[in-house]
């Protein structure tokens, strides 16, 4: 047996005993870093470390007092909070008391929030603030299973009832300290009770039509993602990671079962307008991200570049193209070889350009950034190799909540841009006739909670999971994503056109565009729904004489439909005949989660926006104003 093999199939039951492991091994180590705000609210702010034996007391307190407060194993317990400390230690202590932690983004309205509780049957809810509360306190007729609501924000924890149903998370601490007190060995013997098949996390996939469903996480999920983490030599003890990922999402979540087993030290911050603040502060080694973060660096730094002046971005257009180039010269070359290498021309603009570009965008993200991983959709390859070629290393992976977040992942030195890189150690793969991807490994749900009927659609008796993706494995085992099965567009004359790989090459050609909705399924054309961001296309309006100008005026005048009007046009030189973009409309507003267009974890909910813009879908068809 190989130490990859022994490692994984030796494996403990539940993250909850790595954890405990870890406390044992490194108890005096740092574990955790978290931001705490000035005193007056305006300065920057302090940080402060968790010590693996610190973080313990607390997880230990929190368990102990769920326990107290009558939570039994496999019972739920919601958390409804963005990604902070708190957030970890309190799934931690869920974990550790045995029961299952249900996850309820926080920009989950109080109707979903309530459906959510009520479905997982959660008999605790573990609120950010009074925001989080008032939700839960709306619906409380309705949601009998739910005993108390814990509130982590100390100031917001008031019982306007006063009747015990609302406490803190200080107060559940100072419950569980006294009944450990009396009960020493209660969470010991909770977490050596598992078992590998129990309930450990609920997580609710964001439906794009209709209610969304459950998906049944087991700890031993969490326990084979961490064990295979630490099998590949992702990370190690010396590193820092930036965690800023909504720890609802099961990439934030997986996150937190690799550090656990690592034993690295995490900084945690959710306040995504922190990020370009924070970098500089926390100098992280390693971050994962999403896509839209990285094409909103790209396109923030070609805006900044371009407002220096024509020389400025003339040369910035300069160090993106030998970024690409070389990037792809070093990748083939690590392919054939072993070694990325490029020639010597190549090196040579390579290094004036590190001088030029680079360096300044590696400092931009703390100057010792090692590897980023990218999930949750696909990262447009143009701008994968962009930053490739300028040293921030984006390795993508891929998954599904119903596999527990990462199933492939890129690896380390030897990672292909384009692709999600290879399976998991203990992962089966295969590709059905029809493209489809299909797994089968400990990370794949139970199923979906409640739904047997939804859950033999796509889980097999064998345990064969049908992902819905289409994609291609090379004859060394890299996975390529085409499209999601049912995004597949169908023209009416019979070609079939994936709308993600058109939209990820127009979202690497054109600076100006936040998101893109290519449409064309029963149609004799595609056409295109263009968001822009915001702030780069008014920083571009008030260098052509149109400042003080709103978003939406901007967007409508024909200077802006020209602009854009050049690059569909250079999209369209690099397309098949039936894959070209005939015509488009730009939308009055960027696209969100606030209005529904968007998942919390920023993937597009195509067939919401459709029927949302529709009337612009259907102007597009009927010969108005063809591009």
């Amino acid at each position: 047996m190989t130490g990859t093999q022994s490692l994984i199939e030796n494996r403990p039951p539940s993250v909850a005993s790595l954890f405990l492991e870890r406390v044992a091994a490194t108890p005096d180590a740092e574990a955790y870093r978290y931001p705490v705000p000035a005193d007056d609210g305006q300065g920057p702010d302090g940080w402060k470390s968790l010590t693996w034996g610190q973080a313990a007391t607390r997880v230990f307190a929190v368990a102990a007092g769920l326990m107290d407060l009558g939570v039994r194993p496999e019972e739920r317990v919601a958390i409804a909070a963005n990604t902070s400390v708190e957030w970890i230690l309190a799934d931690l202590g869920v974990l550790c008391a045995g029961a299952a932690t249900t996850t309820i983004y926080p920009s989950t309205n109080a109707d979903e929030t309530a459906f959510i509780l009520a479905d997982s049957g959660s008999r605790i809810l573990i609120a950010e603030d009074a925001a989080q509360l008032a939700k839960a306190r709306q619906r409380r007729a309705e949601l009998p299973d739910l005993a108390h609501v814990v509130v982590i924000d100390t100031a917001d924890a008031a019982d306007p009832d006063g009747d015990g149903w609302v406490l803190s998370l200080q107060e559940l601490e100072k419950r569980g300290a006294a009944f450990l007190e009396q009960h020493p060995e209660a969470v010991r013997e909770a977490v050596a009770a598992l078992q590998r098949d129990q309930l450990a996390t609920l997580i609710y996939t964001s439906g794009t039509t209709g209610r969304p469903k459950g998906v049944r996480l087991p700890h031993d999920a969490w326990a084979y993602m961490a064990r295979a983490i630490e099998a590949i030599d992702l990370l190690d003890e010396n590193d820092v990671q930036y965690l800023w990922l909504p720890l609802a999402h099961v990439f934030g979540k997986v996150l937190t079962a690799g550090h656990i087993t690592v034993g690295h030290v995490t900084a945690v911050d959710g306040r995504v307008d922190k990020i370009i603040e924070n970098l500089p502060i926390v100098q992280p080694t390693y971050m994962a991200a999403v896509p839209r973060i990285f094409e909103k660096v790209y396109n923030g730094v070609a805006a900044k570049a371009r407002a220096g002046g024509g020389a400025k971005y003339k040369i910035f257009q300069w160090a993106a193209e030998v970024a690409r180039e070389y990037a792809k010269a070093t990748q083939n070359s690590m392919r054939l070889t072993g070694s990325p290498t490029a020639p010597l021309a190549l090196r040579t603009k390579h290094a004036l350009a590190d001088k030029l570009v680079y360096a300044k965008l590696r400092a931009a993200f703390g100057g010792r950034l090692r590897a980023c991983v990218s999930g949750s959709a696909a990262l447009a390859p143009d701008i994968g190799y962009f930053f490739a070629g300028a040293g921030i290393h984006i390795l993508e992976g891929y998954g599904l909540t119903e596999s527990s977040a990462a199933s492939f992942v890129n690896p380390g030195e030897s990672y292909r841009t384009g692709t999600v890189g290879k399976a998991l150690p203990g992962l089966e793969v295969r590709i059905a006739e029809d493209g489809e991807i299909m797994l089968r490994g400990p990370g794949i749900m139970l199923g979906y909670h409640g739904l047997p009927e939804k859950t033999a659609e796509v889980l097999e008796p064998d345990g064969w999971f049908h992902t819905g993706d289409i994609g291609e494995l090379s004859p060394d085992g890299f996975l390529k994503i085409t499209d999601r099965k049912k995004d597949l567009i169908k023209t009416s004359g019979g070609k079939y056109i994936a709308p993600a790989e058109v939209e990820g090459q127009f979202k690497a050609v054109c600076p100006f565009v936040s998101n893109v909705l290519v449409v064309g399924g029963g149609r004799n054309f595609c056409t295109a729904l263009l968001a822009l961001d915001e702030p780069t296309i008014l920083g571009w309006a008030a260098e052509h004489g149109l400042a003080g100008r709103t978003y939406q005026e901007v967007v409508t005048g024909d200077e802006v439909r020209e602009l854009i009007d050049g690059y569909v046009q250079r999209l369209n030189e690099g397309l098949q005949r039936w894959q070209q973009i005939r015509n488009f409309r730009i939308l009055p507003r960027d696209l969100d989660v606030e209005h529904g267009d968007l998942t919390p974890s920023l993937k597009l909910k195509r067939p919401v926006v459709e029927r949302e813009f529709a009337p612009l879908i259907d102007e597009m068809y009927t010969g108005s104003r063809e591009s």
